[in-house]
């Protein structure tokens, strides 16, 4: 019997895998035989995920301090993991942030923030994974973490520098995707609705939230831990070998109205 998601053997970079759905995807990840690269800027929280993961799962864990805005760092990062693991299979380009203001007094530190991190230090670390590990191997798993915002509008909080950026990595996944199918690399993304997590709880559970849930998603509901989990096991499948360049929302319908 064959199994269309085992991923033994290989190896996963997760940039922000300090916290939040990084974690949740390096889980699912390791779960089916991944080895796995917590990459993120707190090394005391990437070691500490690793090793959890490690003991949990049976896999090979480390935990890489990067920052990925700092192109010297994503190199260096990269070179850190190619020789511990000799390889890398699989990208998931999860590290982000949020400014949230009404657009008119946005500064312009914040969105230019925000496209540091989100869009260019994205290409940064796909950049290099690429070119490091990627193309020399004519294979590789790129899958973005954009956002529903990056598809639409919102009215709930101003975050205009969120929805460019985000946006920005939704066409970045199409162009790459052109650029290195020839490799045998697909890159994919995936745009998340809102998700439960230890710092969004709070606010997701607010009444005004909930109203906003039964309003907006069909399935009038935020997103449970796990729920992601199985669209970036099907991106990273050694077998998804004819789907690049996808935009994959996982916003319980929130998009489709």
């Amino acid at each position: 019997m064959k199994n269309y998601f085992d991923l033994t053997g290989m190896t996963a970079i997760v940039t922000g895998a300090s916290g939040g759905l990084g974690v949740q995807m390096a889980k699912a990840l390791a779960n089916q035989g991944c080895n796995i690269v917590c990459m993120a800027r707190r090394k005391e929280k990437v070691d500490e995920v690793s090793a959890e993961i490690a003991k949990e799962f049976g896999v090979k864990a480390i935990g890489v301090k990067c920052d990925i805005t700092d192109t010297a760092n994503v190199e260096e990062a990269v070179d850190t993991v190619l020789k511990e693991f000799g390889r890398i299979d699989i990208l998931v380009n999860n590290a982000g942030t949020g400014a949230v203001a009404p657009a008119e007094d946005v500064t312009d530190e914040q969105f230019d923030n925000e496209m540091q991190i989100d869009l260019f230090g994205s290409f940064k670390v796909a950049r290099a994974v690429a070119k490091k590990a990627m193309i020399p191997a004519k294979y590789g798993r790129v899958i973005n973490i954009a956002s529903m915002y990056g598809m639409v509008g919102n009215k709930i909080c101003g975050s205009a520098p969120y929805h460019a950026a985000k946006g920005g990595v939704v066409n970045l996944t199409r162009a790459l995707a052109a650029e290195w199918g020839k490799y045998g690399i697909t890159v994919n993304a995936i745009c998340p609705g809102y998700f439960y997590t230890p710092l969004t709880k709070e606010t997701l559970d607010s009444e005004f939230f909930q109203a906003n849930a039964r309003t907006m998603i069909p399935l009038e509901r935020y997103g449970n831990e796990g729920e992601l989990d199985t669209t970036a096991i099907f991106l990273a499948s050694p077998l998804s070998t004819y789907v690049t360049g996808d935009i994959i929302p996982v916003d319980g319908g929130y998009t489709c109205m």
